[in-house]
């Protein structure tokens, strides 16, 4: 019979490692022993970094000690306190030996500062000694802790055990003898938990060292290899990996898988994830990396292993700042074999690192990102490599583009997926981004961009919606907060939610301005908005208003224009230009001016912006929209009517000669319907632009002044107020009662109506049959005939309310969602 303990499972080992941030003070320490005791795990290595903001300390110290700078030995004082101070408030009564081991090792770092001091100079071997002392104060503070908690504890500090050596790829670990050497330390230390020191070494020649910045990650991943741990934790101050940098995408969300594949590509292009480096141990045992929250330890972080998860193409962005094109061209490269090698070779050799390479099949070109410090060293390089070649113009020059980011997307999910790099290019393209630079690897895991980093925020944002990853984000701003842009508002308010949870669409209200006020909101205007506006001291500047918009970085910029302002319409084709998004039921811009009209559409076609104004015809209606489908289909409009005027509209369909005309214009006046002045609607000019705006639609070249409109307003009651109109307006109520005789004579019906055919257009008070689709309309409905090619034996119709704040604003809304559908949201 075997005994128990030849079935006895192999220990479970798991490594953990702190960031500065996670051993900051007493509290943080103590916070991680509590986190490390209470989990359940045969043996357990902990790799710690120094208390955070210690090692660039220790840096400052050496150097302020080799330029002689009297005040090194006070920043020594206060460092020794910080860690004293930790000692005492972690420890307490038990806190003696180790303030003693903190005095001594503090005196020897004073010894070391003052021999700087004496030599003028900081040697590289005294750097990396002093540089990596942060770790081993705090390895012994840890470790202290645990055991004055009862707890079988060792401290190892790792330039005991581990052995180096460096070389042009980094640090190389001498595998082999570091585990030689930690088997005889483990059997002089035979303790369940072990706190190691991360981030130092010794090289071959027993010199210490460091493995450079990152090097307490990397050191974790060491330890658990040389371990044989089953995990590595690395606990930071976030909840795992996120698909972005949350300080330029608020709303990145949380991954839970990564393959190392993809986490490499992720760190390599500047992500906080974890050092490439850090994860080489790792892929070769394929021991699984979880990145955790110290701060939440029950959140589950992110686990990266060898296991690809493809179900969805990009898992995440990053950016690169500081960067820098390094741009070689000329006709002399074309299938010049070594153009490439002499390119790197020049490069190597001024100690140039490439970020990103770029060359076209043409071989015209060859592209280089490099680091905006290296940029200058690195074209004097090539200048002086392709001397010869620039001087007998075989080579035309050597381009320097500073002030350059690269964007990259990451997702083991790109891989034979048609269509990754075109969703990412059209989001760049929306957002008005240009790419100087594209690179994609044939493992198609990543698909870098260069592009200027004055757009690499928006560029980001864009990208992140582009996939789905986050909402497809809008800065919107509100002209006009009048009966129209109130209506607008709030049913803005009250469907953001939805949007947002069913559409994924983030309609952020930014902006709202008046004639005389503005309110401008840092992130966007949350709930009643009627107060803070009314509050808002800040007066209409328009650029500033735009400004404002702008600056906010995010992918999409719309505006709304609600007013009725010929000077807020000369602003669209300069908004157009910019890429900003133009939403109106302002009739000024389509039947203003034939040149303003035309500076409009030719901005927003340079651009790719939207110009969206269904509401300037038919309120909420879709009259624009049918007739843009009806041309963009190829139909030939030949002639349309309607009833364009709500107003109007309800006053003939009222006018049965029961009660005067002008006591049906007072009841619509008191009504609403009617402006406050009703001769606004009454002179047939609301009617005239509208039919301009449809000529314009289907390519005509009409001018208001070219309609001929017929005004009710009597012409010597054109020019007396409204007051004076309203006391006067009986005066006409013959005329319009003989009209209305002579067309019941005639079995007709009295009705107002705008025409556009091939001899020009018209409006007017005319006459239709008692049965025509004009004499049959509800109340204050409009009605619009598209006469066609298509639709010439029955014509096609358009009708519905045409008027009314609700009705309106509706119809501005509906652009805005066709604008927002328009650059990539699932609407």
């Amino acid at each position: 019979m075997s005994s128990p303990a030849a079935h006895a499972q192999p220990l479970k080992t798991v490594a953990h490692k702190f960031g500065g941030t996670s051993v900051a003070d007493a509290t943080r320490y103590r916070h991680v022993a509590d986190l490390l005791l209470a989990r359940e795990e045969d043996q357990q290595i902990t790799v710690v970094s120094a208390m955070k903001g210690v090692t660039d300390a220790l840096i400052d110290l050496a150097g302020r000690a080799a330029g002689n700078l009297e005040d090194w030995r006070e920043r020594w004082h206060e460092l020794r306190a910080r860690h004293r101070g930790a000692a005492v408030a972690l420890l307490g009564e038990h806190s003696g030996p180790t303030v003693e081991w903190l005095d001594a090792q503090f005196d020897m770092l004073a010894e070391v500062l003052q021999a700087l001091s004496v030599i003028g100079e900081l040697p590289r071997e005294v750097l990396e000694r002093v540089q990596g002392l942060g770790e081993v104060y705090s390895a012994r503070l840890l470790g202290d802790h645990l055991r004055s908690r009862g707890e079988d504890c060792a401290v190892l500090d790792a330039r005991e055990v581990l052995v180096v050596d460096r070389n042009d790829l980094g640090v190389d670990v001498d595998w082999e003898l570091s585990a030689q050497r930690l088997r005889q330390w483990r059997a002089a230390n035979p303790a369940r938990r072990v706190v190691v020191t991360g981030f130092v070494a010794r090289d071959r020649g027993n010199r210490i060292t460091t493995l450079g910045r990152n090097g307490s990650d990397y050191s974790g991943a060491i330890f658990a290899a040389l371990f044989d741990a089953v995990e590595l934790h690395i606990w930071t101050d976030v909840d795992g990996v996120l698909s972005a940098d949350p300080r330029v995408v608020p709303e990145a969300v949380q991954l839970e898988s990564l393959s190392y594949d993809e986490a490499c590509e992720l760190a390599y292009f500047g992500a906080k994830v974890v050092h490439p480096q850090t994860m080489s141990p790792a892929i070769e045992r394929g021991l699984p990396i979880i990145i955790r929250n110290t701060f939440q330890p029950d959140h589950p972080g992110t686990r990266i292993t060898a296991r690809r998860d493809t179900a969805g193409p990009v898992k995440g962005l990053t950016l690169s700042p500081d960067l820098a094109v390094l741009n070689l061209e000329g006709t002399g490269l074309i299938g010049v074999p070594g153009t490439a090698e002499r390119v790197f070779a020049a490069l190597r050799d001024a100690r140039v690192s490439v970020v990103m390479i770029s060359q076209g099949s043409s071989e015209h070109s060859i592209c280089c990102v490099v680091k905006s410090a290296d940029a200058v060293r690195g074209r004097a390089a090539l200048l002086t490599a392709f001397a010869h070649e620039l001087s007998i113009a075989q080579i035309q020059r050597v381009q320097l583009t500073d002030g350059v980011s690269v964007l990259a997307a990451v997702g083991d999910g790109m891989a034979g997926m048609p269509g990754v790099a075109a969703r990412l290019f059209e989001s760049l393209g929306r957002a008005r981004v240009n790419i100087l630079a594209i690179a994609q690897g044939s493992s198609e895991r990543n698909i870098s961009v260069a592009i200027a980093s004055s757009d690499a925020t928006k560029a980001l944002r864009a990208a992140h919606a582009g996939f789905w990853l986050s909402p497809q984000t809008f800065a919107v701003g509100v002209i006009g907060p009048g009966n129209v842009g109130r209506a607008l508002l709030e049913q803005l308010r009250a469907a953001q939610p939805q949007l947002l949870a069913k559409a994924n669409v983030d309609l952020r209200l930014r902006a709202i301005a008046s004639s005389r006020r503005m309110l401008l909101a840092e992130r966007s205007i949350e709930g009643d908005w009627k107060v803070p506006f009314e509050q808002a001291s800040q007066a209409l500047d328009l650029d500033r208003f735009t400004e404002h918009l702008l600056a906010s970085h995010l992918p999409h910029t719309v505006i709304v224009d609600c007013s009725a302002s010929p000077a807020v319409a000369d602003r669209y084709a300069q908004w157009l230009a910019a890429g900003i998004h133009v939403v109106t039921p302002n009739k000024q811009a389509g039947a203003g001016p034939l040149a303003r009209y035309q500076a409009i559409t030719e901005a927003a076609a340079a651009s790719g912006a939207r110009f969206r104004y269904e509401a300037t015809v038919g309120a909420g209606l879709p009259v624009i929209n049918t007739l843009r489908d009806l041309v963009d289909t190829g139909d030939v409009v030949t002639s349309i009517e309607g009833i364009f005027s709500g107003t109007l509209a309800w006053l003939f369909n009222k006018f049965d000669g029961s009660v005067p005309f002008s006591e049906l214009v007072a009841q619509a006046r008191a009504m609403g319907y009617t402006e406050p002045d009703p001769r606004e609607d009454l002179s047939g000019t609301d009617v005239a632009r509208k039919l301009v705006i449809l000529a314009r639609e289907i390519g005509r070249t009409l001018s208001l002044e070219e309609v001929q409109v017929e005004s009710l307003v009597p012409e010597g009651l054109r020019q007396a107020s409204v007051e004076d109109f309203m006391a006067r307006l009986g005066q006409v109520d013959a005329v319009f009662a003989k009209r209305l005789s002579d067309a019941r004579a005639s079995g007709n019906v009295l009705r107002y109506v705008g025409r556009l055919h091939e001899g020009g257009a018209s409006v007017g008070l005319v006459e239709l049959p008692a049965d025509h689709a004009f004499a049959r309309l509800r109340l204050t409905d409009n009605i619009v005939q598209f006469n066609t090619r298509r639709y010439c034996a029955n014509p096609l119709i358009v009708q519905g309310p045409g008027a009314g704040p609700e009705v309106t604003a509706a119809g501005v809304f509906a652009d805005l969602l066709r604008v927002a559908a328009g650059q990539g949201a699932r609407l």
